[in-house]
């Protein structure tokens, strides 16, 4: 039977990889789950998040139906397992235990040693490609999603939620009665009342609407806590990225602020501040935030990010947006940190869009001044 071992980045790609391969033993690697475990706690694209959670949702799903560690049936048959690193193993020649792709090349080694007719290693990373080469491993690369801009602008974000048009309105609606209410309540003798939300309403709730109500609620009685006012604002950022609602980018700013008068340092969240200037339109103040962040730390990944993004497809300054994403494609290329590898791809991308769309405006780019040309169309 044939086994196969997926990489995180396939899985990010694409979460129904997991049920790619009728028939097979899917072998996930328990390195796998720590790096999509990251994705939990950075400020990432929404659908990196989503397809983070769930691949999470899905092996939770199989987990119900017997022990991961040992094999579970899978609908289309063959198996999937989650496979530690041995720790009384050696690590094979050249591998190092402190980087993450070498420790799932491990595993697949590990895997072989047991019992495998036919082991395939599944991943669209070129250096864990050449290692698995150089251990004997077979390799195969899986084709990323492709789509046209219906899919990926219309379609996607409203399918990552598994609810049609008519569930996602009337979700919304029960939403906004249910913080009706719960401002309704504040009005009342008891401060203790505001909490009284019934529990039939909040189970209709998305746990990013939950989040932000039960934030409203508390800031009712301590309206300066810090943590309270910073989880406002994360459900607010999250509601415009699920519903590309303006107002809740406008919201978002107003507890963003609010937080950073009293922590300043927060360069996580004046990043967060930045994208949601600029999705209120305000591309001149985003850019300012995103380069306060970075003159105090220019490594930080996601200000980069956005300041690329700010260049783009605020100013359509071609040249700005292709130096800092050619900044950002040199921060993360020789990283073994699975969010830095999609960062830089995601770099490359969009390098690549900018050199095209800067032709098509007549505004073309000199590639060798600029010292892009080696990064343009996703190679080096």
């Amino acid at each position: 039977m044939r086994t196969v071992v997926l990489d995180t980045n396939v899985l990010l790609a694409d979460p129904a990889a997991l049920m790619a391969f009728p028939g097979a033993n899917v072998i996930i690697p328990e390195t796998v789950l720590g790096e999509i475990d990251k994705l939990k706690t950075q400020r990432v694209d929404p659908d990196l998040r989503f397809r983070g959670r769930e691949v999470s949702r899905m092996l939770f799903e199989y987990s119900e139906n017997g022990s991961l560690a040992a094999g579970v049936d899978l609908p289309g048959g063959g198996t999937i397992r989650v496979v530690p690193l041995r720790a009384d193993l050696d690590m094979p020649e050249g591998l190092s235990g402190r980087n993450a792709d070498d420790r799932i090349l491990a595993v697949a080694v590990q895997v072989c040693q047991n019992d495998c007719d036919d082991l395939t290693l599944i991943t669209n990373d070129l250096n864990m490609l050449l290692k698995a080469q150089s251990l004997g491993i077979k390799v195969e690369r899986r084709a990323e999603l492709e789509g046209g801009f219906a899919r990926k602008y219309v379609i996607r974000p409203f399918q990552r939620y598994r609810v049609p048009f008519t569930i996602l309105a009337i979700a919304l609606a029960v939403f906004a009665g249910v913080l009706a209410l719960a401002f309704y309540a504040t009005n009342l003798s008891s401060p203790t009342e505001t909490a009284q939300v019934p529990t039939e309403f909040r189970d209709l709730l998305t746990a990013d609407q939950r989040n932000l109500l039960d934030g409203l609620v508390a800031l009712q009685k301590s309206p300066n806590d810090a943590a309270t006012i910073k989880q406002v604002a994360n459900a607010y950022y999250n509601l415009r990225d699920q519903t590309g609602n303006v107002s809740f980018a406008q919201k978002a700013l107003e507890y963003y602020t609010r937080y950073l008068a009293t922590n300043p340092n927060d360069n996580d969240v004046r990043t967060d501040l930045a994208a949601m200037y600029f999705y209120t339109g305000a591309t001149d103040k985003a850019i300012q935030e995103a380069t306060t962040v970075l003159d105090v730390q220019p490594d930080h990944l996601q200000a980069n990010f956005n300041l690329g993004i700010f260049y783009w497809r605020g100013r359509a300054d071609y040249k700005a947006a292709a130096l800092q994403f050619k900044k950002l494609i040199m921060l993360t290329e020789k990283s073994g940190d699975a969010h830095a590898k999609l960062i830089n791809q995601d770099a490359r991308t969009n390098l690549a869009a900018i050199v095209k769309e800067a032709e098509a405006a007549k505004q073309p780019l000199d590639l060798d001044a600029l010292g892009i040309r080696t990064y343009v169309g996703g190679t080096q």
